[in-house]
């Protein structure tokens, strides 16, 4: 069966985008809108961290206070409130908000996909709402599926899904939502552009079809098995309010500020600067301990700390915090001002060997790049020692994850680095510090993204640990939409080494990156996200299986044999996952952070003390 198209390709370029979410949106006022899982993770032992004595103050601007309510910090004021987005970041800056007024149908929590009360259940094989067909197609001349008639026909599996929605479910103006409104947001999609994550859903499916009033379906096209099979419902979009509107307007219109949902709360008042939430009369699920929740945009992690730190905040969501802020929070926790929780975030750092460079393609090069990085020194020294690094690129929380006895790993060790370049006669041979490589000193250039502090201190630190060894480097920074523009040094290929970041997801995936298809190159249009160009037959046949298999015994087998493989071969060096930092107001009881779910994922249990 086939695995996801290239054209979802897309996809790849926003959630490189998504390790680097800048500032807020500049919002006009607006008017008060009458209404018409799993355990927290815990850091490992971190090496101790000089801290400075912390004076918190609150914000300079004063929050919206209500004693009934809870105020939570957010970096970023994410402009529209849609429950569609553009791309990855827009979905993370969005998240904490939208739960409360959008609930997602099925809530990634800990990297398993759960039901929030959207939907009656998760669909399944076993409770008959995913169902595995065989159907018959017809191909073309060149052996592909088309919808017109020939004299060639085969047999194909073809995947649906049955999707029921809670028939308690009801708009903030208190109209009933019904399956018609999950069909007319996939109506939308094909009208107007719903973001890149719409785009690709479209592109997996054959039809989406009301059955009764709280009841759809979703059929994926023959001989696909994405594994985003799933996840192919579309959240509801109130069809009696938007049906009348040009659907071009949806995401820059009135709507998209200030949006009628269906959640716990619904939109009261929206300044520059925060957004204050009330309770939804009409919603029948749990109830939050709160009459209202107040987000507040401020830029500084160091203001959103210490306001939490100070009191005029309850929560504040700290986006990967820089060694000093991460200093200044422990001492705040350790004076007992707010309690932490840090979690591995599902963004990961790694670098990339293009390997159509000549001294890359000797896998003795790319091993002692490996060991001559001190990847544990960049995590305690970038990431406060909250933060891990990483073997494979499946991250240790997602169901496919190799066991490290399994893999092939490189720790830090510069002495086996210079062994390895000796061996593979990469010498410095007139003593001055710096190897040769086919007579010319061996230097390389790396390239990564613009104002992004973190990315450019690792970037630092490879340059100063390769040196040691005798490998020159040099860093340009690009601003992040060229470097992951079609026309840009990826998907052009035309890097030597590469620093960016990907965000996992509940499902590893890994067909679009990994796949011989998936190297860009002139013949494909310059599609695909294979950027490192590694096309290993075992390898290939390996992450197919397990994109597209759809016994799971079978995929978790094909997952390790490829993640073997993979560290066996080092197209990519995993360097260690970001942070994910949430502070809280010791009084506050509840807050469970998760590396998938938006920090208001469990907003039901939360409770003052």
């Amino acid at each position: 069966m086939k695995a996801f198209p290239i054209l979802l390709i897309p996809l790849v370029a926003l959630a490189l985008t998504a390790c680097q979410i800048e500032g807020g949106v500049a919002r006009p006022t607006a008017a008060a809108l009458a209404p018409t899982a799993p355990e927290l993770t815990t850091a490992p032992a971190a090496t101790p961290v000089a801290t400075t004595a912390v004076t918190a103050e609150p914000a300079t601007s004063a929050p919206i206070v209500d004693d009934s309510g809870l105020r939570i910090g957010l970096l970023a004021d994410p402009g529209d409130l849609l429950p569609y987005h553009d791309d990855a970041a827009d979905e993370r800056a969005t998240a904490p908000i939208s739960e409360l007024l959008f609930p997602t149908p099925l809530l990634p929590v800990g990297y398993t996909y759960t039901a929030t009360g959207v939907l009656e259940r998760v669909p399944t094989v076993e409770n008959g709402d995913v169902v595995i067909s065989t159907v018959e197609v017809f191909l073309d001349a060149a052996g592909a599926i088309t919808t017109t008639t020939t004299s060639v026909i085969t047999q194909v599996q073809q995947i649906s899904v049955t999707y029921r929605w809670n028939p308690e479910l009801v708009w903030s103006d208190g109209t009933p939502v019904t399956a018609s409104d999950s069909l007319f947001a996939f109506e939308l999609a094909r009208r107007t552009n719903l973001g890149q994550e719409a785009a690709a859903r479209l592109a997996l499916l054959q039809s989406y079809e009301r059955l009764d009033d709280h009841t759809t379906r979703a059929v994926l096209k023959p001989d696909y098995t994405d594994p985003a099979y799933l996840t192919m419902y579309w959240t509801p979009l109130p069809r009696h309010l938007l049906e009348a509107r040009d659907p071009a307007e949806l995401r820059t219109g009135d709507y998209a500020l200030l949006p009628v949902g269906y959640g716990p709360y619904m939109v009261a008042q929206r300044d520059q600067g925060s957004l204050r939430l009330q309770r939804n009369p009409h919603y029948r699920g749990a109830a939050a301990n709160f009459e209202h929740v107040s987000f507040i945009f401020r830029d500084s992690v160091d203001l959103l700390r210490s306001s939490v730190a100070g009191g005029s905040l309850d929560v504040a969501v700290l986006d990967q915090p820089s060694p000093e802020a991460l200093a200044a929070i422990r001492a705040d926790s350790d004076a007992g001002a707010m309690q932490v929780s840090a979690v591995a975030s599902p963004i990961w750092e790694h670098l990339d060997f293009n390997l159509d460079v000549q001294a890359l393609q000797d896998i003795r090069v790319r091993r002692a790049i490996a060991h001559a990085i001190d990847r544990e020194a960049m995590v305690r020294e970038l990431l406060g020692g909250y933060g891990r690094v990483l073997d494979s690129w499946i991250v240790p929380e997602q169901w496919a994850a190799a066991p490290q006895d399994q893999l092939t790993r490189y720790p830090y060790n510069p002495d086996e680095a210079r062994r390895l370049l000796d061996e593979a006669g990469v010498l410095d041979s007139d003593g001055d510090g710096l190897r040769e490589f086919g007579g010319q000193p061996f230097a390389l250039s790396l390239v990564t993204t613009q104002s992004s502090p973190l990315r450019l201190a690792a970037a630092q630190r490879i340059a100063a640990d390769l040196q040691a060894v005798g490998i020159g480097l040099s860093v340009q920074e690009v601003p992040t939409a060229a470097l992951y523009s079609p026309e840009g040094p990826l998907f052009r290929r035309s890097f030597q080494l590469a620093l960016f970041a990907w965000i996992a997801g509940p499902d590893p995936r890994g067909w679009e990156r990994w796949s011989c298809a998936g190297v860009p190159s002139e013949q494909n249009g310059w599609t695909g996200n294979n950027f490192p160009g590694w096309c290993f037959f075992e390898a290939d046949r390996a992450i197919r299986l397990a994109t597209t298999a759809l016994n799971q015994e079978e995929r978790v087998s094909s997952y390790l044999r490829q993640q073997q493989l993979f560290t066996q071969e080092l197209p990519v060096l995993p360097l260690f996952q970001r942070i994910d930092v949430t502070v809280a107001n010791p009084a506050l009881s509840g807050v469970r952070a998760d590396p998938t779910a938006p920090i208001t994922w469990n907003l039901a249990t939360w409770a003052r003390q």
